[in-house]
Parts: C-alpha cells; sequence; structure tokens
C-alpha cells in the first residue's frame, strides 16, 4: 500500500510539473494567450495596391513610397523578431526577447544543446501556441532588422555582400514566394499575422525594383 501510494504521489506531483511549464509557456511564450489578430480591422491588415501608387510621376518619389508600404510588413514584429541585431531572437507583438533562452548559433539553427528545432516543429503546433515551419531558424545577422530604420533596412536587403548574394529579381522571387517568409501571414493561434497577404507584398517589392529601387532616407 505504501508503495502504490507512493507512486501516486509521483505522478501527481510529475502532473503537476506538466501542467505548470504547459500554463507558463503559453502566458509567457512565443504569443501567450490574446489573439491579437481577432481584434485588429481588416482595413488595418490590408496592404494598398500598386496601383495606389501610379500616380506618383516621379520614379524615385514611387519607388520609395512603394517600400514604405512593403515596409508595414518588413518591419511587423512577424518578419523583425527573427532578424534580430544580436545572438537572441525576440517575440510578441512588442519584440521582447525570446522565452526560453536561446541564441542564435553558428549556423542560425541555435545552440548545439538548445537547437531551434528542439521547440519548433515543421508546422504551428495551436494546442501551445508554438510556431514552427520546416525551415525555422534566425537570419544571418548581415540582416538585422528589428531596431533599424526602414531606409537602414532597404539598404541592407539590396546589399548583395548582406543578403545571401541575391539578385534583385531573387531577392523579389524570395520575397514573393518564399514559403518562411510566407508563415507571417499563417503564424498560427495568438499571433498577428503581417499585413496584407504575401501576394500583395511581393507585387508591392517587385513594383519597388521595377522603379528603381530607391530607399527612404535613413
Amino acid at each position: 500500500m505504501r508503495a502504490g501510494y507512493g507512486a501516486i504521489v509521483g505522478l501527481s506531483a510529475a502532473a503537476a510539473v506538466v501542467a505548470s511549464v504547459i500554463g507558463w509557456f503559453v502566458s509567457a511564450g512565443p504569443a501567450g494567450n490574446a489573439d491579437p489578430a481577432a481584434n485588429a480591422p481588416a482595413s488595418a491588415r490590408a496592404l494598398k495596391p500598386v496601383a495606389a501608387f501610379q500616380g506618383i510621376d516621379d520614379k524615385t518619389e514611387r519607388a520609395v513610397a512603394l517600400f514604405a508600404e512593403a515596409g508595414r510588413v518588413i518591419q511587423h514584429p512577424r518578419c523583425v523578431n527573427c532578424h534580430p541585431p544580436g545572438n537572441r531572437p525576440a517575440q510578441g507583438e512588442d519584440s521582447h526577447p525570446h522565452q526560453p533562452m536561446v541564441v542564435r548559433g553558428e549556423d542560425g539553427l541555435g545552440a548545439v544543446a538548445m537547437r531551434c528545432t528542439t521547440c519548433h516543429g515543421p508546422a504551428n503546433f495551436d494546442p501551445g501556441e508554438v510556431p514552427g515551419h520546416p525551415q525555422w531558424h534566425v537570419a544571418p545577422v548581415e540582416m538585422a532588422w528589428l531596431g533599424k530604420s526602414l531606409g537602414e533596412i532597404c539598404e541592407q536587403i539590396k546589399d548583395p555582400k548582406r543578403n545571401g548574394g541575391k539578385s534583385m529579381d531573387e531577392l523579389v522571387h524570395h520575397m514573393a514566394e518564399d514559403s518562411l517568409v510566407g508563415w507571417g501571414w499563417k503564424p498560427g493561434k495568438g499571433r498577428e499575422p503581417a499585413p496584407g497577404t504575401q501576394k500583395d507584398f511581393g507585387a508591392l517589392i517587385k513594383a519597388w525594383a521595377d522603379a528603381g529601387a530607391a530607399c527612404p532616407k535613413s
């Protein structure tokens, strides 16, 4: 009887620990309990179409205006959180430091003892509000966006020495077609999606490139 009682107590204690961990993760993890997307009006989530900028005759001004609109996506937490200037990614709508403590690692996939895939699977896990994607990783430090002006980010994006050697055509394709970029519009439960759609965003980036790819002033 004593052995059986001890086993029951042990199981109860273990269950309490698991419940406590799950409760902490849901309240303090990548998203929290609130679903910000549910309360955001559709107009606030929409992106202006490329046609809205055709009335700007000066190509440079038009390019800057197009990139400023695309910047609503680029500077959204769904994007900048994975583009940190240091070794620790951010999370949440306020871009607070990632909890639990993780670091970039040499390959952007985390430290040896705490790889990104330890928690992040190939798809979002909505019961635990854990985001996921087959290519989940931290962006190279050369592409750090968090805390930078839109003009600075624009210059980074255009620079082959910092954008992974991408040409402008490759950059447009990356923005418009890459599935990890696309995650920003399907971020799972508890996270606000990026404005508009990836198609809308890709069209703005292409129009920006076609207009000469001028950047806003830093």
